[in-house]
């Protein structure tokens, strides 16, 4: 899971609503689904016309007579899926945000390039699922993230049953893989539901990439001994997360990027949990910063005496962070971009 977000989320879990579930039955029943178990390679099975097959990085070989058309996706994914060329009739997940000074509903940063007025959005927070609605777009496939085996992303474990009722799911590892290989399933999907995933735009964009990648493996080269942090901010708790399991920064790592390792994780492995008093436990050049709008932004932490009393908050290195991906190349570069500018322009001062 990204950084804080099952942390916070655990505790919303007994407070979901069940509606939306109730008066489905015959149509549920109609609608069936076409997953089929099979645990060996995750290599898709594709083809723009005829029946369609895709094996999601659960093992699980999903069917359908024909290319699936009506979409429904967690919003990151997609976002992802655009960018290759692929649009979705449905989203769940994190899309709008309102304007803090217009009050107007705009995009959330995970909804990337998505025309929100477009999509059907179902769910736009934690635990938000209309299955109704859902019903309604007559889906033929589900589509989201995984960030622990078999767990759906963004799916209320209340509703899951019922949902997967609907048609069938497709997850694909959003952790514990490095970017480059997470990045190749998403453009696998794409290209089994149709996408042109060899069009001079994919390619300029996977070259952008590339580039990047090579400009952070630079640049931690030059700058050896910069200390990067991963954090994420609540209003009372400062969350460090292990670098090991986000497909970024594993990705950032490989790069050799020296991130801070937390010695004292809580028990789901992702992060270790600092009060405010205690947030400078570690010490760090430059901060990567949680940028979702569920976490506390640095003009809301300027009220918090010890976080601005940390060396590279003093020292204006504290750098946005894309906590959950969109996984296109063309979203993924200026990530590596972003990092390689704030590691060459980065002193040492911790």
């Amino acid at each position: 899971m990204p950084s804080t977000a099952r942390a916070t989320s655990l505790t919303r879990r007994g407070l979901l609503a069940a509606g939306g579930a109730l008066g489905l039955g015959a149509a549920l029943a109609a609608c069936g689904s076409d997953d089929k178990k099979d645990g060996g390679s995750t290599s898709p099975a594709s083809g723009s016309s005829g029946a369609w097959e895709f094996k999601d990085d659960r093992g699980q070989l999903v069917t359908k007579a024909s290319t699936p058309k009506n979409i429904v996706a967690f919003t990151g994914t997609a976002a992802a899926l655009k960018d290759f060329g692929i649009e979705v009739k449905g989203v769940f997940g994190p899309t709008t945000v309102k304007d803090p000074k217009t009050g107007e509903e705009r995009p959330d940063v995970q909804a990337g390039d998505l025309d929100i007025k477009k999509v059907k959005v179902i769910g736009n927070v934690w635990g938000e699922f209309k299955t109704e609605e859902y019903l309604k777009l007559r889906p033929d496939v589900l589509i989201t993230d995984m960030w622990e085996k078999n767990d759906l992303w963004y799916v209320p474990a209340e509703q899951k049953d019922t949902i997967l009722k609907v048609a069938p799911s497709v997850a694909l590892w959003a952790a514990g893989r490095s970017m480059p290989a997470v990045l190749q399933r998403h453009v696998d999907l794409a290209a089994s539901l149709g996408a042109d995933v060899r069009s001079e735009r994919v390619k300029a964009d996977k070259a952008r990439f590339e580039a990047a990648a090579e400009r952070v493996r630079k640049a931690a080269r030059t700058k050896k001994g910069i200390k990067v942090l991963i954090g994420s901010a609540a209003p009372d708790t400062f969350y460090v997360s292990t670098p090991v399991r986000p497909t970024d920064t594993l990705f950032f790592q490989e790069l050799g990027v020296d991130i801070v390792v937390p010695d004292k994780l809580d028990p789901t492995g992702w992060f270790e949990l600092l009060s405010w008093e205690n947030v400078d436990k570690y010490k760090a050049d430059v901060i990567l910063l949680d940028n979702r709008t569920s976490a506390l932004q640095p003009e809301a932490l300027k009220a918090k005496p010890t976080w601005a009393a940390l060396p590279a908050v003093k020292a204006g290195q504290v750098v946005p962070r894309v906590t959950e991906p969109i996984y296109s190349y063309a979203k993924c570069a200026p990530l590596l971009e972003d990092l390689a500018k704030a590691l060459e322009n980065a002193k040492k001062v911790s």
